[in-house]
């Protein structure tokens, strides 16, 4: 039960972020705002989702995961209404801001917690939560747009929120440590003394710089790829299914990459990922079709497999038992490219002609991600990094 709860709650914690380029416009025109301040807004949700979060994760893992998820559930019920009361930049900014924090808290949450109920199959057990992630990737995009388009912003804001809200709580009266499963005591002092420790690690910092740029081309493109995929011709409702479209077929590359990684490993099942991100970004240069339609399906594959295996991938370096706290400290890394790559993707549209340098930029922090994770897993075996030997704890 726990991971049907948690899948269904996942739907909720990615999609709606992500779809910060569909807001771009509606609320812009909704409150009178230019869509270059409320890219800014969008990344203090961003920071917010994943630096926030990881916070929560660091410092509330000795608490219980009914409690935190509880605790979303209704963050995101109070903020449902709010925006029939909210008028300002900095009232939206606060909002978006603790949406931000309360959809992290629930990724993290759960998406440590749940598989440590799986000992073996631990990649294809967190692939299939991560299917909700997939399936909030895919359906959320249209949906915000069509509540938008039918009902106007706030009514749309109102009862999306309220689904979420209802998720989140259905993950609280399910999702816990499992029994056996060690469990963190460490206080605040501890907390710090190993966040310390582990910062001074040559394998933490290159895994830390690898997974914030893992996440970042995908930031990157959230902000660009409507405005992209219209100008390739397709119509606004078409541009946000593509764009939808590539969660979508992430939904198959998370089990599908879960039960690879399994088999071969969750570092290579990670790289080969990347990789076919890195084809998809240069295909999306190609201005026909058929590069298109192929790109989309490799950035597909590429999301599923990064989104889902990076969790088994440092649950084989560090301890399990600081499992939130792991995940945590990890996107804080992914919340610090969050809040640069909303404003730098809609700046690189605004202010040249054509998405050149856009796809430019995506790919080098795609090539420069692939990097820092090889020598920081490289780093990791040569000096004996791992939940065996203690170190890096």
């Amino acid at each position: 039960m726990a991971v049907e709860a948690g899948s269904v709650a996942m739907v909720f914690t990615f999609g709606t972020p992500m779809s910060y380029g569909i807001f771009r416009d509606p609320f812009s025109e909704a409150f009178g705002v230019s869509p270059l301040a409320l890219s800014g807004v969008f990344a203090i949700m961003l920071f917010a989702h994943f630096i926030g979060s990881g916070l929560v994760g660091i410092f509330g893992s000795r608490y219980p995961a009914r409690a935190l998820l509880g605790g979303c559930a209704l963050a995101t019920a109070v903020l449902a209404p709010s925006l029939y009361v909210t008028n300002t930049l900095p009232v939206l900014a606060l909002v978006f801001a603790v949406l931000g924090l309360a959809l992290g808290t629930a990724f993290v949450v759960v998406a440590s917690v749940v598989p440590r109920w799986f000992e073996r199959r631990r990649g294809a057990a967190t692939g299939l939560i991560f299917v909700g992630n997939g399936v909030g990737l895919f359906v959320l995009p249209p949906i915000w747009q069509g509540a938008f388009a039918s009902v106007g912003v706030r009514q749309g804001f109102f009862l999306v929120l309220s689904a979420s809200a209802l998720a989140f709580a259905l993950a609280a009266t399910c999702c816990r440590r499992p029994h056996w499963a060690e469990h963190s005591r460490a206080n605040v002092g501890d907390l710090l003394e190993w966040l310390t420790q582990l910062s001074t690690s040559r394998t933490f910092q290159l895994l830390f710089v690898g997974i914030a740029f893992s996440f970042a081309w995908y930031q990157l493109l959230a902000a660009y790829a409507v405005d992209l995929f219209a100008a390739r011709g397709l119509t606004a409702a078409g541009a946000s299914l593509a764009f939808g479209l590539i969660g979508g077929i992430s939904i198959v590359s998370r089990i599908a990459s879960g039960v690879v990684s399994d088999v071969v490993g969750a570092r290579r099942a990670f790289l080969a990922s990347l990789v076919c991100v890195t084809l998809g970004i240069v295909l999306l240069a190609v201005p026909v079709t058929p590069a298109l339609a192929l790109a989309l399906v490799l950035a597909g594959l590429g999301l599923g497999g990064t989104a889902t295996l990076y969790i088994p991938l440092l649950m084989e370096i560090y301890s399990p038992e600081r499992d939130t706290a792991i995940v945590g400290v990890f996107n804080v890394a992914a919340g610090l490219s969050a809040l640069v790559m909303p404003p730098l993707g809609t700046a690189s549209i605004a202010y040249t002609d054509g998405f050149a340098v856009a796809l430019t930029i995506t790919l080098a922090v795609t090539v420069v991600g692939t990097a820092a994770v090889v020598a920081g897993t490289a780093a990791s075996r040569s000096t004996g990094v791992g939940p065996a030997t203690g170190r890096d704890r």
